[in-house]
Parts: structure tokens; sequence; C-alpha cells
């Protein structure tokens, strides 16, 4: 007798507080069936991380399992990449520099003035 196939996803490590948990966020990229905009969805999942590997910024892939506890319903499979950032927060990171420098701009333009 086989078992099903069990869902495999790509994500990055946001959170790794917990002991053999860690918080996988996952995007998916998906064209709106009227308007044809590109929309990105975001999910966040649970995941058992046995080895304790995974640090936040890494790129993992996970595979659905038996349920481990309350909300751990996925297992990291392996590590793809380390010390990568997610797009959100490269974004943000980008707009706090982009601020923070219109700031010092305008403080070096009101002293000078």
């Amino acid at each position: 007798m086989e078992r099903g196939k069990r869902k495999v996803k790509r994500g990055v490590v946001i959170r790794s507080k917990t002991a053999k948990t860690v918080m996988v966020e996952v995007e998916q990229v998906m064209r709106h069936p009227l308007y044809q905009k590109v929309i990105r969805l975001y999910k966040k999942f649970m995941v058992h991380d046995e080895n304790q590997q995974c640090v936040v910024g890494d790129l993992v892939e996970i595979m659905e399992t038996r349920p481990i506890s309350k909300n751990k319903r996925w297992r990291v499979v392996k590590l793809l990449g380390k010390g990568k950032i997610s797009m959100r927060e490269l974004t943000k990171a980008k707009k706090a520099k982009a601020e923070a420098v219109s700031a010092a701009e305008e403080k070096k333009s009101d002293t000078t003035a």
C-alpha cells in the first residue's frame, strides 16, 4: 500500500526563537482571473526543525507531515540557501533607508539655510 503524495513548498524562515520550531513564510504568485494583475500571497507555516539548523533568512523546503503539535503539520526537508532575506523585509529596509537619507538631507538643508 502506497502513501499519497505530500505537499512540498519553498519559503523563507522568518522566526526561529522556539526549540525545534521555525516559522516559514511561503510566497505564492498568481494572476487575477479577471484583471490580470499579478498578486503575491504570503502564508506562514509553523515547521518542525529537528536538527535546529535553520536561522532567520534561510531559504528552506518544507513537506507536509503528520500532526506534530497543535499548529505544526510541516517539517523541514532541506536547507536550500543560507542567510537569504525575504523580499518583504528587503522592501521595508529600502524604504527605511530612503526615509533616513531624505530626513538627513532635510536636516542638512535646514541647518545651512
